[in-house]
């Protein structure tokens, strides 16, 4: 089994965000009374132009009004679309006229519409002297269509107005034959819409609506995203999303089989993308080699102080436990053969419950003392013993000057006496380890896989233990901790026993109405005692480790220090599914900036657009396309699929979302499933599916059906804001 080897980024793409135009948007001519102007407002960008024109919209902008203070004028004016990102500050105002798909503010309508005239510079005076056509909802209510007609002709003056669905324009603009039957989806930026088109004309009674859109796959990523990079540095806007969802996003092919190994460690890179938000790259001062020099200079004396306070503070502590270690055996002396009345009343009054809890602190200590003089008391002792004259003189016998340099010479011979022990004590380590040296070497010559099997069954129960002590210690940070409550029980009767030395040994406290730790103010106690120097301990493992380490790295080749040191259980990064998910087939490395700043997307990729397939794992309590194709083409219309050949072969897709990628493969795929074997069956997507519904209006704008659909002025006066003409591409009166 090969390996696996971190993999670099293959492309680092920007977390972009609206652009900033070059410049405002322009204002174009081609205006002559009575040429139809094409309005597609969707909720996302508004589309206008002139019918029989440019086979393009003459204007692409998004739908939202934003207000702009010119402080040196003193003048706030109102910017609409494309120019709102002009300003900085006019962009943290935008605004949609738009609540869902339905307008909730008339006069941001009015603001924009006003735009688009003045951008197609109408020439007439006081009035739009051309014949309108424009988009409207599926199923659009009635208050909607009237205000929409009192704002066409009573404020802008229009001859005539007509309104249809966007979509079926699409599918007008993109069938040779616009009385073809078919299938039309459209998924737009607030809803997803499916129409049968039956002769030319969509067949409203059948079709379907999904509340679900671009709007909502952009919230849905920037909720996908805020909750796997909780921490992340810079808030995602919902703009940024939208533009992931344009740029990162696709559906796949088979959902479940994609989604089960898109975390593979391989191929991971090409599946994945990584897009990095803006960061201030912090650049650290390059210092000359003299300050270089004098900081490693200063940094080795600080270190060389510490370590002469390190020996100072084992010496001290060493010889605080050669005079404890020799009361406590002078106490076993005493013990020994006494009364076991007066044996039990001593032990007890110097802390201890028996006479073996008294011999296993001396072993305690004396394995204490063995690790001390291991380090480097005792390496320095004198050829020639020091002289101490004044030891053995009583203190009568002195004044006050030679008292002083008499406890000086008695604390110079128990350092001179702990070093000799020391030194003698290393000896015989010395002969016992070179003795155990050479078994050990007889033993790896005879078996070598047993040795090893030892060495590293050694090198694992250390970093077993070093893992256990972590445990605890988080463990006792918790109060809530059973740990930590028998803990502060035990530090609450050491702080209460002022007067004495010695800790009370295997007392428990079984008082029902103990209440320590119920107030803040206990723990000071807990921090003050808990801050235990391990160091020494610490110490001789890292050496154990590094001996180890070393006679394993000399015998066995495929032997890593990194497969013992990671928790027992725990999972390589390389091989652990969650970091997979969040950074990636390569390590993390928190310190740099990039990387903190970067977000990988790959599950969310094919996650987000499918939901218009399964809208149930976002939460919306629907059905998915597919279910709804499969009831409108098998179920409602006539005939079934034996009779609906010219559906199934010209299934149409539409809209803004219509732009993933294997959107109309996926669709094919899985209605292919569904339909009887041998069905006819053909899925197309719009030539561009945004703006193919603006061209079919203005295709249609030009046509004879255009007129007499349209509402006149006049009509419109006679019959009320609510009159409306049936067409194949709108709404049915209903």
């Amino acid at each position: 089994m090969s390996r696996k080897v971190a993999k670099p980024v293959k492309h680092v793409y920007p977390l972009r965000d609206l652009e900033k135009p070059e410049d405002v948007e322009p204002v174009t001519g081609g205006w002559a009374s009575g040429k139809p102007i094409a309005i597609d407002l969707g909720t996302y960008q508004t589309r206008v132009g002139y019918a029989g024109g440019s086979k393009d919209p003459e204007h692409v902008f998004y739908s939202q009004v934003a207000k702009y203070r010119d402080r040196k004028a003193s003048r706030t004016f109102q910017l609409i679309g494309n120019d709102i990102l002009m300003d900085s500050s006019a962009r943290q105002n935008m605004r949609s006229p738009f609540d869902g798909q339905m307008v909730s503010n008339w006069e941001l309508v009015e603001s924009i519409l006003d735009y688009s005239f003045a951008k197609l510079s109408v020439g007439s005076k006081d009035r739009v002297d051309n014949p309108v056509v424009m988009n409207e909802v599926l199923g659009c209510p009635a208050s909607h269509r009237r205000n929409m007609n009192e704002l066409m002709f009573e404020a802008y003056q229009v001859p005539s107005v007509v309104y249809g669905i966007d979509s079926l324009y699409s599918f007008r603009y993109n069938s040779p034959n616009p009385q073809s039957n078919g299938l039309v989806i459209s998924s737009g930026h607030e809803v997803t819409t499916i129409i049968p088109v039956v002769d030319g004309q969509g067949a409203l009674s059948l079709a379907k609506r999904i509340n679900w859109g671009g709007k909502q796959s952009s919230a849905y990523l920037q909720s996908l995203l805020s909750l796997k990079y909780p921490l992340f540095p810079t808030k995602i806007t919902q703009n940024q999303a939208t533009l992931m969802v344009h740029d990162h996003c696709y559906v796949a092919k088979n959902y479940a089989e994609e989604n089960a190994r898109i975390l593979e460690f391989e191929g991971l890179e090409d599946r994945e993308r990584v897009v990095e938000a803006p960061y201030t790259q912090v650049t650290t001062v390059e210092k000359s080699e003299e300050e270089l020099a004098r900081l490693a200079e200063k940094r080795k004396e600080s270190g060389r102080r510490l370590q002469e306070q390190a020996a100072k503070a084992r010496l001290e502590k060493l010889m605080e436990r050669e005079r404890q270690l020799e009361a406590y055996k002078e106490l076993q002396q005493r013990v020994e053969n006494g009364p076991k009345k007066e044996v039990k009343k001593t032990l007890d009054r110097e802390g201890f419950r028996d006479e073996a809890q008294l011999q296993k602190e001396i072993t305690e200590l004396e394995k204490s003392i063995r690790r001390a003089r291991k380090l480097d008391v005792g390496d320095d002792a004198d050829d020639q013993p020091p002289s101490f004259p004044l030891v053995d003189v009583p203190d009568e016998d002195l004044g006050e000057a030679q008292i002083k340099e008499k406890r000086k010479q008695k604390l110079m011979k128990a350092n001179y006496e702990a070093r000799l022990r020391a030194k003698e004590e290393k000896e015989i380590e010395k002969k016992q380890q070179e003795e155990e040296e050479r078994k050990d070497a007889e033993w790896r010559e005879r078996d070598l896989e047993g040795w090893l099997n030892d060495r590293r069954e050694k090198l694992r129960a250390i970093f077993d233990s070093r893992r256990e002590k972590q445990r605890l210690k988080e463990e006792l940070t918790n109060r809530k901790s059973q740990a930590a409550q028998n803990r502060m029980k035990n530090i609450a009767a050491l702080a209460s026993d002022g007067g004495r030395t010695r800790r009370k040994r295997g007392r428990g406290d079984d008082d029902p109405d103990d209440t320590f730790g119920a107030d803040d103010n206990d723990w000071a106690v807990y921090r003050d005692i808990s801050k235990e120097d391990d160091s020494e301990e610490e110490e001789e493992e890292e050496r154990n480790i590094n001996q180890l380490a070393e006679q394993l790295q000399k015998h066995d080749p495929e032997f890593r220090l990194e497969d013992y040191s990671r928790e027992r259980g725990a999972i390589d990064w390389k091989d652990s599914v969650i970091h997979m998910f969040l950074r990636g087939p390569r390590e993390f490395d928190q310190e740099s900036q990039a990387q903190m700043h970067q977000l990988c997307l790959n599950v969310e990729r094919i996650r987000v657009p499918e939901v218009m397939f399964q809208p149930s794992i976002a939460g919306v309590d629907q059905a998915g396309i597919v279910e709804i194709c499969d009831d409108i083409l098998l179920q409602r219309l006539q005939g079934g699929p034996s009779n609906n050949q010219e559906f199934l072969e010209n299934i149409f897709l539409t809209g803004g979302q219509a732009h993933f990628e294997n959107f109309d493969e996926r669709l094919h795929r899985e209605l292919q499933s569904l339909l009887p074997v041998g069905s006819p069956l053909k899925v197309r997507k719009a030539a561009d599916p945004s703006n193919d519904s603006w061209r079919g209006m203005a295709q249609w704008a030009t046509t004879s059906e255009f007129a007499k659909s349209s509402v006149s002025k006049q009509e419109y006066e006679e019959m009320g804001s609510e009159y409306m003409k049936e067409h194949g591409y709108g709404n049915s009166y209903v």
